[in-house]
C-alpha cells in the first residue's frame, strides 16, 4: 500500500518544507494543471523542475493538460519517477507511453470520473499505473464520487486475469475513513492531499492512512 501526498494541498509559499514533511511517503503526488484541460492553473514546468532537485522522495507528475503527446517528454527531461497523462487528452496514447519509457520515465494513463475504464485495457501491457480520479479533476478537498468506485474493481480483476504487475492508483476524496474500502476494491496507491495537509502533523496522517489502508 502506497501513500502519495498532492501537494495540491501543501503550503505554495514553502513547498520545499512540504516535501520534508512528507519525505516518509511513498512519492509526491505532482498536480500540474493549465487551466484548459481543467479548470485550474497550478504549477509548470520551472516549478516541477526544482522540485525534483529538492524532494527527499520521487515525484508522481500527474498532468492534466492539453497536449500531453508533446508536452509531457519535456517533463521528462527532468527525471522524475513517473508521468500520469489523461486518455482523454492524448491523440496517440501508445506512442507517448513508449516515448516516456524510452526516457526513463515510469508510464501511466488517467481516466476522468465520466470514462469508462475499459479504455485502459488494451494499455495494460505497456503502462506500469492506472489512476483513476475518483473526483472530477481541477480542485482538492472535493467528496468522492461513488459511482466511480466500480471501476477499481474491474480494472484489478483485468489485470489479475492477465497476470499483469500494474498499480491502481486513487486520486480523490481519499481518507481514513475510506481508504480501507478502496484497498479492499484493489486500489494500491492513495493519493491524498487535504487527509495529508489540512490538519496535524503530515508523518503521522501518512502513517494512519497506511495502517488503515494495511486493515482491509
Amino acid at each position: 500500500m502506497r501513500i502519495n501526498p498532492s501537494i495540491l494541498s501543501a503550503d505554495f509559499g514553502n513547498l520545499e518544507q512540504a516535501l520534508k514533511d512528507i519525505a516518509t511517503a511513498d512519492a509526491a503526488h505532482i498536480d500540474v494543471m493549465d487551466n484548459h484541460f481543467v479548470p485550474n492553473l497550478t504549477i509548470g514546468m520551472p516549478v516541477v523542475k526544482r522540485l525534483q532537485q529538492i524532494s527527499p522522495i520521487p515525484l508522481d507528475v500527474h498532468l492534466m493538460i492539453e497536449n500531453p503527446d508533446t508536452e509531457a517528454l519535456r517533463f521528462a527531461e527532468f527525471k522524475v519517477a513517473s508521468i500520469t497523462f489523461h486518455l482523454e487528452a492524448a491523440k496517440d496514447p501508445l506512442a507517448l507511453i513508449k516515448k516516456l519509457r524510452q526516457a526513463g520515465v515510469s508510464p501511466a494513463v488517467s481516466v476522468k470520473p465520466a470514462t469508462e475504464i475499459e479504455s485502459t485495457f488494451e494499455l495494460l501491457d505497456h503502462i506500469d499505473m492506472v489512476l483513476i480520479m475518483t473526483v472530477e479533476p481541477g480542485f482538492g478537498g472535493q467528496q468522492m464520487i461513488e459511482a466511480t468506485l466500480p471501476k477499481i474493481s474491474n480494472l484489478r480483476s483485468e489485470i489479475a486475469a492477465r497476470n499483469l504487475s500494474v498499480s491502481v492508483q486513487v486520486d480523490g476524496g481519499v481518507t481514513r475513513e475510506n481508504i480501507g474500502r478502496l484497498a479492499a476494491l484493489g486500489a494500491d496507491t492513495f493519493v491524498a492531499g487535504s487527509a495529508v495537509f489540512d490538519s496535524g502533523r503530515p508523518v503521522d496522517n501518512i502513517a494512519a492512512l497506511k495502517a488503515a489502508a494495511q486493515t482491509h
